[in-house]
């Protein structure tokens, strides 16, 4: 083993968690963090890690955005034909983790995903910057390309192409909204004594909190 990896800790202090201060209701607890996380001006707060499940069972993870969130779940936007969209084609059941490592805290989410509408995706992409609107005309996310030339070749293609009026929605571009069914809020304490609240999704619709061991 790496002693000079194995040496790296850090003993968590900076708060404590137990079931009586959390919200009854997962969305409203994660709001609570996220305002806090917000405030704190954590760089690239709304990143997490997206997993999903390959065809041949394998999982796969990737950083992406979160670009919202309702009461009913979280919201990101991906090429649709890329790997994460043909994975939850065939397994639409994912997981998500924030880490806001400045607070010592991790958000765990379990839950179904599906697309959101074509005016929802029309309404982000064109809010989005013009060359991040071109990348998605350009970029065959995933694939195997010959060179970065080759992506060169294709926004200079799109730019052309769309230098006048507004640049259209691609047709495997958008949005889909994760559904949560668990949800672990984890604090950092000191000694990896860690405070792990976890909610989970009933039948009934109703939502139990339950204290983890660290």
């Amino acid at each position: 083993m790496n002693k000079d990896i194995a040496s790296i800790r850090r003993d968590y202090q900076l708060a404590s968690l137990d079931e009586a201060s959390t919200a009854e209701h997962p969305m409203d607890q994660f709001t609570q963090w996220w305002d806090g996380a917000t405030d704190s001006n954590i760089d690239e707060v709304n990143a997490f890690v997206l997993s999903t499940v390959k065809a041949n069972g394998a999982p796969a993870s990737r950083v992406v955005l979160l670009k919202g969130y309702t009461p009913e779940g979280f919201i990101f936007f991906t090429n649709y034909e890329s790997a994460k969209g043909q994975e939850v084609a065939t397994h639409p059941i994912v997981a998500m983790n924030f880490f806001w490592k400045e607070l010592e805290r991790q958000v765990r989410i379990t839950g179904t995903i599906k697309k959101v509408s074509a005016e929802e995706s029309a309404e982000y992409f064109h809010s989005r910057p013009i060359g991040s609107q071109i990348g998605a005309w350009s970029s065959p996310q995933s694939r195997i390309i010959p060179d970065r030339i080759f992506l060169e070749d294709l926004v200079a293609e799109n730019t052309e192409k769309y230098k006048e009026g507004s640049i259209p929605l691609p047709p495997d571009w958008g949005g889909y909204i994760i559904h949560p069914t668990e949800v672990e809020f984890w604090q950092g304490r000191s000694s990896r004594l860690h405070d792990r609240i976890q909610y989970t999704l009933h039948e009934n619709g109703h939502w139990v909190k339950a204290r983890l061991a660290p």
